[in-house]
């Protein structure tokens, strides 16, 4: 019996969800900037997901997708709430903090290196030539990037514990990104998996929160609470089905690439919203970095 065609970047099933995710994400490191303003960071955090949990358990029922889960996939999903929406979101808006938020993006681009890694290891899945030859082009660009930041004064006095929290970040949701392809997360429906991933989240969050900075602290004024609603709903809920599906789809590593688009969106936007300034360096970083991309997600046998 012939096997299965693998999962190609290139098919529309799999490039459109990856556009879609990236153009949204690109977005969120920007709106990101206007939730830590003179607010909590770990309160931001809290709410936003407290505002997501809820809206991702409607559309597991408005999917007809049931929010029962077996005891080990409650397991499962306490992890990824740990990981991914408490480890990742505290430490990537506390990152931005110290560093800008195209800096936070840059290192977070990173994540396909311990996503591959971590991918071979739980789940056996391959490391192959081209994405080798590929994701040292993209890190060599992403290198490039982050030296542009530093060359035009974007990093402040407390750059090393800005990149040390952006690099936990980084682990933290590749962790996430990978453990949720496992059998037990493969066995129940994706969005009921990540409501109750973000209703354990939540709960952490809100607990970090309450015991590192008080009572919430939030403001009153529209254009936080806008930011807010599309972090939560764009930026969360329809965003991490799509995503945890590339992972499922295309394999732990080559979804991290959706990391490399997103930092040049982000650019770009920043570009328009905040005078973002295109040096050559910046130019050649992005252009190996997307270079790479393309290498490591051309159509190929398996074991190439």
């Amino acid at each position: 019996m012939n096997q299965p065609a693998p999962a190609s970047f290139f098919q529309l099933r799999i490039a459109l969800p990856f556009a879609l995710v990236a153009l949204i994400w690109g977005s969120t490191w920007w709106v990101i900037t206007g939730q830590i303003n003179g607010v909590p960071a770990a309160w931001s955090v809290t709410v936003r997901f407290a505002m997501a949990a809820p809206a991702m358990a409607l559309l597991a029922v408005a999917t007809g997708k049931s929010l029962k889960l077996s005891g080990k996939a409650h397991r499962l999903a306490m992890l990824i709430g740990l990981a991914q929406f408490c480890g990742n979101y505290m430490l990537v808006y506390e990152a931005e903090l110290h560093l800008t938020s195209g800096i936070v993006a840059v290192l977070m681009g990173l994540m396909l290196v311990p996503n591959a890694v971590l991918g071979r290891m739980l789940l056996g899945q391959p490391i192959t030539r081209h994405f080798s030859i590929g994701s040292a082009l993209a890190v060599v660009g992403i290198a490039l990037l982050l030296l542009n930041e530093a060359k035009a004064g974007g990093m402040g006095s407390n750059v090393w514990f800005g990149v040390a929290l952006s690099a936990g970040a980084m682990l933290a949701a590749s962790v996430a990104n990978v453990v949720q392809a496992n059998e037990t997360g493969r066995s129940v429906p994706m969005v009921s998996l990540l409501a109750w991933a973000m209703i354990y989240g939540t709960a952490i969050d809100g607990t970090i929160a309450l015991a590192t900075a008080g009572l919430p602290q939030l403001p009153s004024d529209a254009g936080y609470w806008l930011g807010m609603t599309y972090l939560a709903l764009a930026g969360s809920v329809v965003t991490f089905p799509l995503y945890f599906n590339l992972v499922r789809e295309l394999g732990a590593g080559k979804a991290a690439y959706n990391g490399i688009v997103t930092i040049v969106l982000a650019m770009l936007i920043s570009t328009l919203l905040e005078g973002y300034r295109w040096t050559p360096l910046a130019i050649a970083g992005s252009v190996l970095a997307l270079t790479g991309l393309v290498i490591a997600l051309r159509v190929r046998n398996p074991s190439a």
